[in-house]
């Protein structure tokens, strides 16, 4: 059964993909002679591209495969086999996407065939193309052709990576070594005998890609034809890379019968069923069997990538992917009893990748002791470098099956080993609970892993540990099963992290109970908001109110509990063990002491984690807090527990200008022009929240600098310019945002982008016309993005929206972080107009 563990992307993923030129467009010639970018240039670049590659997968998925294809020599990345439609039909798609690769530091080896290519031209010279056996035949008159061509192909790539600012370095030739394969009956074919690794070894240390053809030479210079995908494989024998990639215009291998994609071929598991199916035939067929021959001889960390150009950075940087993966896999075995496992191929997994064995918490042999009380079922690979222990208690078979250790290497996950084990316990378990364990922050599972596989979950607020389950359809029996958690029934999954939300909805029925918040800032406008919104909320509460003026004041407009204001120093915090959260409602500066006593407990174990969310500017700039804007970040907040809120005015620019990443003018930065009703700048008397000052008037202010600018431009990596005003009403913001393009788009190309982008966002709401105004948007939840007036010359688009400042520009924003991090539905307690 093939394997479909690796998701599909999404149409704006594959447009973010295939549209991606204008980020790396073209350098001007002055500055296209081979010259390297300076270090701080190449830096800022590569930043920025990385950032890009956010759009197609989580930060943790970008920066692992970074760090992954980093890890090798330069020539062990990829090898990369174009096909000759490639290079007529998507040239421009191919080097933005040879560039992207380049622009983050890494350097495939090109090798590009030119079959189309040499058939329009022998047939312009009439000479009709002879094939025996698929073997191009070749004469003297079509060896002279096919020089030609494979030299003009070759000049044709390197000529379009240059023009996008690339070193590309053209080798025709003088890499592959060949005899006749059969000369009375090919011709001039030739049969690989050696590779001449110089030439692509002095590309990449001049800094430039290697751009071969399939050309190869015989000991006295004669100039021989060599089946592209022959050329390829050699090559990769050779280098044993990392990634071999065949680039075609399908973009994968399709199902001959259901004709949908294959995502993912395991050929330990699948290959000797899958050469039996009657649709395996022809080209699907040899380019299967070839790619076991050339896998079986490289190490198993080594894969296939069938895709298209557009689609290269999602298959490459994703755990999805995009085309289709073949791999060697690694052969599953599953045993019912533990003396049929041979005990040192536990002891290794265990003692490399379980965490609570490297702790010293347990040993391998007192825990394997443990298992005899119960029936156990073992999961595990051929080279032990996964592992799944499934328990079921024999008093008591009506009990769910429990998932006691999950234990993956880095190896294993980054080719997706964990997800075929998940199908055969799927297969053998209809019910199924698991417990993950605060504790495993060093575990190879991203962090949404367990939520994509699970039907429910709950976060236990007391160790931070969650619980998930699988196939329990009665609401009893889920409310049993959690009561057994939260006695401690259950057991952790070692080799993961801690996180507490659904990846999706899958019930309709809430399987969390209620989480406590406390409120430091609780004086101001946001503050309030907040708490209005809590009120309303199925499953926060409301513990601690406090603000320095206010203390001893009863909280008003709260009816869930009888609340007064207190005056909360920075040490008082650890004392409130019932609070799950804190938002810090404080001006810039204020937080970090009641961050530091926090964090100081909880890391000397005074005090259990709490979720602490900062709606100043104060961590908005450090990767050690998640930037809570769930429209980009969402993946990233399931479980966080110290969540940078972003600005007002930030998250209105941002969402303007992300859709639009990839079709930016490299050399113009955006503007936007931002109006604040006063109520943006906050309760302490000034003249931008003076109304008397503010009649009739706009007041323009910071207009340089402003601290969201900063916060813009570092978090979608390009800069952004920004001018704020404030105006004479009371909430609400504006923004009229000018988008320089590299390339031409109309008013439809630009909403279709938008529309794509943001499809299926509750808090985002995409006009098919005209101009959203702040008056229609004044307390709403959500934010309106319209206008998109395109200048005449196809190259600046004007993008207006409006965002309510204290409610998605704060309270609200703050309220989804709340929820994803503590593991409710991200919209419960927000109103969806």
């Amino acid at each position: 059964m093939l394997s479909i563990a690796r998701k599909v992307s999404t149409p704006m993923v594959a447009r973010l993909a295939a549209r991606s030129t204008p980020l790396v467009r073209p350098m001007v010639a002055a500055r296209r002679q081979y010259n390297a970018y300076n270090n701080d240039a190449a830096a800022a670049e590569k930043e920025t591209i990385v950032k890009l590659l956010y759009n197609i997968g989580s930060r943790k998925e970008v920066e692992q495969y970074l760090r992954h294809f980093s890890s090798v020599e330069s020539q062990k990345f990829a090898v990369i086999k174009v096909g000759g439609a490639v290079l007529t039909d998507e040239l421009e798609t191919l080097a933005s996407a040879l560039t992207f690769l380049n622009r983050v530091g890494l350097y495939p080896i090109v090798l590009h065939g030119g079959g189309p290519q040499l058939n329009r031209l022998l047939e312009d010279a009439g000479v009709e193309p002879q094939y025996e056996e698929g073997i191009r035949i070749t004469d003297a008159t079509t060896m002279e052709i096919a020089r030609k061509v494979f030299m003009a192909e070759n000049l044709k790539l390197v000529d379009a990576l240059e023009r996008h600012g690339t070193r590309a370095r053209p080798i025709p030739g003088g890499v592959f070594s060949a005899e006749y394969l059969d000369k009375d009956k090919y011709g001039f074919v030739g049969n690989i005998t050696g590779v001449n690794k110089d030439a692509i070894e002095s590309s990449i240390r001049a800094g430039a890609l290697p751009i071969l053809t399939s050309l190869a030479e015989t000991p006295d210079g004669q100039i021989l034809n060599v089946n592209a995908d022959v050329a390829a494989a050699e090559l990769a024998t050779v280098l044993e890379p990392l990634k071999i990639v065949f680039l075609n215009e399908k973009n994968g291998l399709y199902h001959g019968v259901t004709g949908k994609k294959i995502v993912t071929i395991n050929l330990d598991e699948e290959y000797e069923d899958l050469m039996k199916e009657p649709w395996v035939k022809y080209g699907t067929r040899l380019k299967i069997r070839q790619c076991k021959e050339l896998l079986d001889g490289l190490p198993r960390s080594s894969s296939v990538a069938i895709i298209s150009a557009s689609h290269l950075h999602k298959e490459l940087f994703t755990d999805s992917g995009a085309g289709t993966l073949i791999r060697r896999g690694h052969k599953l075995f599953k045993y019912n009893k533990l003396d049929q496992v041979d005990p040192d191929k536990i002891r290794r997994i265990m003692e490399s990748e379980d965490p609570v064995v490297k702790s010293g918490e347990m040993s391998v042999a007192s825990y394997l002791r443990e298992l005899q009380r119960k029936n156990v079922t073992l999961y595990t690979d051929e080279p032990g470098q996964v592992m799944a222990i499934v328990t079921t208690d024999p008093a008591d078979p009506s009990k769910p099956a429990v998932l006691e250790k999950l234990l993956a290497s880095k190896t294993a996950v980054l080719n997706n080993v964990p997800d075929n084990l998940w199908s055969s316990i799927r297969k053998d378990h209809d019910v199924l609970t698991w417990r993950v364990s605060a504790k495993a922050e060093d575990g190879n599972l991203d962090q949404s892993w367990h939520f994509e596989r699970a039907d429910g979950s709950l976060r236990n607020p007391q160790d931070g540990s969650t619980m998930f389950f699988y196939g329990i359809q009665d609401s009893e029996r889920v409310k049993q099963t959690l009561d057994r958690f939260k006695g401690g029934a259950a057991k952790a999954p070692a080799g993961a992290r801690a996180f507490s939300t659904f990846a999706q909805q899958r019930r309709s029925y809430s399987t969390v109970k209620t989480a406590n918040v406390g409120l430091i800032g609780a004086r101001g406008y946001t503050g309030r908001e907040l708490i209005n919104i809590i009120n309303n909320h199925p499953n926060l509460n409301l513990t601690h109110v406090s603000s320095r003026e206010l203390e001893g004041k009863p909280l008003e407009g709260y009816t869930k509990s009888s609340l007064s204001y207190v005056n909360l120093k920075p040490e008082d915090l650890t004392a409130q063990k019932e609070v799950d959260a804190w938002v810090l409602a404080l001006p810039n500066g204020i937080c970090p002491p009641f961050v530091k006593q926090v964090d100081q407990a909880v890391k000397e174990n005074r005090s259990p984690e709490k979720v602490l969310i900062d709606l100043g500017a104060d961590y908005r700039f450090t990767d050690e807090w998640t930037y809570g804007l769930p429209e980009f970040n969402r993946k990233n907040l399931v479980g966080a527990t110290r969540i940078a809120n972003p600005g007002c005015y930030a998250t209105g620019a941002q969402m303007s200008l992300r859709p639009l990443l990839p079709f930016l003018d490299k050399y113009a930065a955006p503007t936007v022009f931002g109006v604040s009703g006063y109520s943006g700048a906050g309760t302490k008397p000034s003249p931008k929240n003076d109304p008397e000052v503010l009649r009739d008037n706009l007041l323009p202010y910071s207009m340089t600098n402003h601290i969201h600018e900063r916060e813009v431009s570092h978090q979608l990596g390009t800069p952004v310019n920004f001018i704020p005003h404030v105006a004479s009403y009371f909430q609400g913001i504006q923004l009229t945002v000018n988008v320089p393009l590299g390339k031409s788009m109309n008013a439809n190309d630009v909403r279709n982008v938008f529309q794509e982008f943001y499809q299926g966002e509750k808090l985002v709401k995409v006009l098919e016309s005209g101009e959203p105004y702040v008056r229609d948007n004044s307390g709403k939840h959500f934010v309106r993005i319209g206008g998109f007036s395109v200048h005449p010359d196809g190259k600046r688009v004007v993008v207006a929206a409006t965002i309510d400042n204290l409610l998605k520009g704060a309270a609200t924003q703050a309220v989804q972080n709340l929820n994803i991090a503590l593991g409710f539905d991200e919209y419960a307690g927000i109103p969806i107009e």
